[in-house]
């Protein structure tokens, strides 16, 4: 295979890596039924004028299996985080204690347990789109060189590595999306 073609496939791999990395990154935030600090990793708190993550301006801990604290390196910052968490909408109701932030993770309901998992296997047909997508632009590359002189039994040998690619990762997201549905279904 010719130099470009390996390149075209190096470059789906890639990118396609990257979307089941992101979406694993996604299902670290849809939570569980237990505490865990991702699940405020995308809170952003006003720190003198911009927007930081909480995590550079707070110690975030998880307990036991149902609170979080969170501890702000400067007391002034405890109201800005409270408020950051509330304006987050993540549905969790943080306390102030004077010194930290106590929230309590309420346990998940039947109805909020299917809604988690609608919402896992949304992000994880977003995954798919975008697996999808890098295999467009794969096979459209190697289109663009079997127009520039490229043979086309190699371009076609290619179109068919691409795709195994493709189901390969499919099969992944299924195989993440199904652990998540199970850890968000057991009680």
């Amino acid at each position: 295979m010719t130099e470009e073609i390996n390149f075209i496939l190096d470059s789906a791999k890639e990118a396609m890596i990257g979307s089941v990395a992101h979406l694993e990154k996604e299902f670290l935030n849809i939570r569980a039924g237990k505490a865990s600090p991702q699940m405020l990793g995308g809170v952003f708190v006003d720190y003198y004028g911009s927007q930081t993550p909480l995590s550079q301006v707070a110690n975030i801990n998880a307990p036991d299996a149902r609170t979080l604290t969170v501890t702000p390196w400067e007391k002034n910052m405890l109201h800005p985080i409270e408020k950051a968490i509330m304006i987050a909408n993540l549905g969790l109701n943080p306390m102030n204690n004077g010194d930290n932030i106590i929230i309590n993770i309420p346990a998940l309901t039947e109805e909020r347990r299917r809604d988690l998992v609608k919402q896992a296997k949304a992000e994880a047909e977003d995954a798919k789109i975008g697996i999808r997508n890098h295999r467009k632009d794969a096979n459209s590359d190697i289109k663009k060189e079997e127009k520039d002189g490229t043979a086309e039994d190699i371009c076609k040998k290619a179109e068919e590595d691409v795709q195994k690619l493709t189901d390969s990762f499919i099969k992944k997201i299924d195989e993440l999306l199904a652990v998540k549905e199970a850890e968000i279904m057991k009680v």
